[in-house]
């Protein structure tokens, strides 16, 4: 009982701090992502859609799985629920003995993949890209320089494996900056590698990029780890009744981590059909969707994991609905716009963002057909993220497990079936149609093991909001078919920005006017966590 009131005390303290936390987080993800997105754009200056391009992004697919699959399992889902409890349950020693062992056994596992990776890298391009260089002939060419940086980069999950454990670790104890910073590093540390390696040593510029970057990515965050009170131990200890607790918790997440890695090589898989090119325009058309979800989604479920856990623990399940279900709509309030807005505006926005050097209007063309149809999902991607960190709170890992391997198996049937027809438009609308389904069954599961989610009205908001985003939509197509018809070069720099300007603004404020009405849209934001106490 004296721990349950411990863990209670600390979550009314902490509960004030949690959109300071998003804030931080998101500022965090913004710059991480506007870092990303710059790193795109060099690359595509310096690249456009060349087929040797497929190579880059096929090799950098494998070192990112190990660490998804090792380090990612581990956090999410496993680690923090259960050092937050051990923390205020047991205290800071045995605490920091978990961290320790786990943080060994993370560096060691990926030191173990990613040298079995190196080996049989010549072994693992193929299967992830059965088509690459096929469609240019020169198929031994590409998939050997596709295995050598995928060499060059293995030494990256080692790296992240640590650095991984480090934001695990600070985030259980609440502190988001070195974490916040650590990616922007790592994508400063990729945009260097471009500009100042590619020119003389090509696509290896960006892949030492990676190398470093990753380095970089774990150091930045050792002080604040040293801030943080954690005292290192080289055990691992896998017998610890803790350790196992991870590890339990650990089995199905990396399922459904394998599930979601899965789906990002299934477009690789599915794109290396069409041509070599293809490749290159889905990753693109991926990486600008992913954008949002990174700002809203992700800074967002990342900020409120740890009071979601710390709730669990004290079973306090009334403020576990509230933090749930107000973190979700503030998610849906930003993403369901944004998902329609970024899809009326893929021309102009890929245009003046990447139509520069090797990137040509053909290669905008390519890009706008499949980024439309993912735009489409990025509200459900979104939502994703904050309900199953909901069942992660819960330590329940096997439902969203179950249902994001369904949404996998969903995903890979539409893309054959769509491949053929509609080639990357196919693959990107079966990536979209199984969000959207993950998205729903994991929503009517969640309320189903924490109830609370009708009682909040929550499908009169996803009314109101809809209709809100109708009208915004209505306005920005209204916007953009009297501004074809100025005498503006919309093909142009200057066009392209009016045309973004003015549709966005225009869509931005016919929203804004009706959710005030409606939803008093102030109240609905600065109070989203209010209920917690």
């Amino acid at each position: 009982m004296q721990n349950i009131q411990k863990i209670t005390s600390v979550i009314k303290d902490k509960n004030s701090t949690i959109l300071g936390a998003a804030g931080i987080v998101g500022l965090g993800f913004l710059g991480s992502r506007i870092l990303g997105l710059l790193r795109s754009i060099i690359l595509a200056e310096a690249f456009g859609t060349d087929p040797e391009l497929a190579a880059y992004w096929v090799a950098f697919r494998i070192p990112d799985l190990i660490f998804q699959l090792i380090a990612g399992a581990t956090l999410s889902a496993a680690f923090i629920p259960i050092f937050s409890r051990v923390y205020f349950e047991s205290g800071p020693i045995d605490a920091w003995r978990l961290a320790s062992r786990i943080l060994n056994l993370i560096a060691l596992l990926s030191f173990v993949f990613a040298t079995i990776a190196f080996v049989f890298a010549p072994s693992l391009i193929p299967l992830i890209a059965p088509g690459l260089g096929e469609s240019t002939g020169n198929t031994d060419l590409i998939q050997q320089k596709a295995i050598h940086l995928t060499r060059l980069m293995m030494i990256s999950p080692i790296f992240f494996g640590i650095s991984g454990m480090f934001s695990g670790i600070l985030q259980a104890r609440e502190k988001f900056l070195a974490t916040a910073i650590a990616p922007m590093i790592y994508n400063l540390s990729i945009i260097l590698g471009i500009l100042f390696l590619s020119e003389p040593y090509g696509l290896y510029g960006p892949a030492w990029g990676v190398a470093v970057g990753s380095l970089a990515h774990a150091f930045i965050q050792i002080p604040a780890i040293y801030k943080s009170g954690m005292q290192w131990n080289a055990s691992i200890s896998i017998r610890s009744k803790n350790v196992l607790e991870v590890l339990k918790l650990m089995g199905p997440r990396i399922i459904g981590l394998s599930a979601s890695q899965i789906n990002l090589i299934a477009l690789l898989f599915f794109a290396s059909l069409v041509s070599d090119t293809a490749i290159s325009v889905i990753t693109y058309a991926y990486l600008m969707m992913m954008l949002p979800i990174g700002l809203t989604g992700m800074s967002i479920s990342t900020a409120v994991f740890p009071t979601l856990a710390k709730q669990a623990a004290a079973k306090q399940f009334i403020q576990l609905q509230e933090t749930i279900w107000g973190s979700l709509r503030a998610i849906l309030f930003i993403a369901l716009p944004t998902s329609i807005a970024l899809a009326i505006l893929a021309e102009p926005l890929i245009r003046l963002l990447f139509e520069h050097g090797a990137f040509n209007t053909q290669s905008t063309d390519f890009v706008v057909r499949p980024l439309i149809f993912l735009c489409i999902g990025i509200f459900a991607h979104a939502g994703i993220e904050v309900l199953s960190r909901g069942f992660y709170a819960l330590e329940n890992t096997k439902t969203p497990v179950a249902i994001a391997i369904t949404a996998m198996l969903l995903n890979i049937i539409l893309c054959y079936i769509l491949i053929n027809p509609l080639e990357l438009i196919g693959v990107a609308s079966a990536m979209t149609i199984s969000a959207i389904f993950e998205f729903i069954i994991l929503l009517w599961l969640l309320n189903k093991n924490i109830g609370g989610l009708f009682k909040k009205n929550f499908l009169k908001f996803i009314v109101k909001l809809m209709t809100s985003t109708f009208f915004a939509t209505l306005a920005m197509i209204t916007v953009q078919y009297y501004f074809s018809h100025f005498e503006i070069n919309i093909d142009s720099n200057i066009g392209s920005i009016l045309l973004v300007l003015l549709t966005g603004s225009t869509g931005a404020l016919v929203f804004l006017i009706i959710t005030f009405q409606w939803f008093q849209t102030k109240k609905l934001i600065s109070t989203k966590f209010k209920n917690m106490d």
